[in-house]
């Protein structure tokens, strides 16, 4: 045998296993990748995997999905699914729509609800959350915008007290007895 043949016959074992390992990734990916696609997994898994996919989406396609979701049956999966696109940061969001969406997931005794409710319940405290901080930022935008008003008007006063001033005859300065001035 030449020297080239068993060269290749010692690396038979190191690509071999190359091989087999290159399959096991492969056959892990495609099975992720399959799960991820596989349209009638209706779990809180499969709608957290849809949330993931939301940020790849571009507005377009985010809008079309928004309709989509609308048309379709009202089930607890497509209900947590459209408010978590409602809440998107990407899309116009209706977090008062999303939350009530949410809150029907989790008033509802049905079996198929039940798995979504922990996942409903993260959704809905985040989205009052979220609410709430809006709220307070959109109040302490009107008590700046207030503040302002308040410091525009003394800086007016103030300007029209230095200009009264300035207007004012001056005064002689007072002399004392001994005839030095103060």
């Amino acid at each position: 045998m030449s020297s080239k043949s068993q060269f290749s016959f010692r690396q038979f074992p190191v690509l071999l296993w190359a091989v087999v390992l290159g399959l096991a990734v492969s056959a892990c990916s495609t099975g992720s990748l399959a799960r991820k696609l596989h349209l009638e997994d209706s779990s809180p898994e499969a709608a957290l995997v849809y949330y993931q996919g939301l940020s790849r989406l571009t507005p377009a396609e985010l809008t079309r999905e928004r309709v989509v979701l609308g048309a379709a049956p009202q089930v607890p999966f497509t209900q947590v699914r459209l408010a978590m696109l409602l809440g998107h940061p990407r899309v116009s969001q209706d977090l008062g729509k999303g939350l009530a969406l949410l809150e029907a997931v989790l008033k509802s005794g049905d079996l198929a609800a039940s798995s979504f409710h922990p996942l409903a319940r993260l959704l809905a405290d985040n989205y009052l959350d979220r609410i709430k901080f809006e709220s307070q930022i959109e109040k302490q935008g009107l008590q700046l915008k207030e503040s302002q008003r308040k410091t525009a008007e003394l800086q007016e006063k103030l300007d029209s007290l230095a200009n009264i001033e300035k207007a004012l005859i001056p005064r002689p300065r007072a002399v004392r007895p001994d005839g030095v001035k103060r």
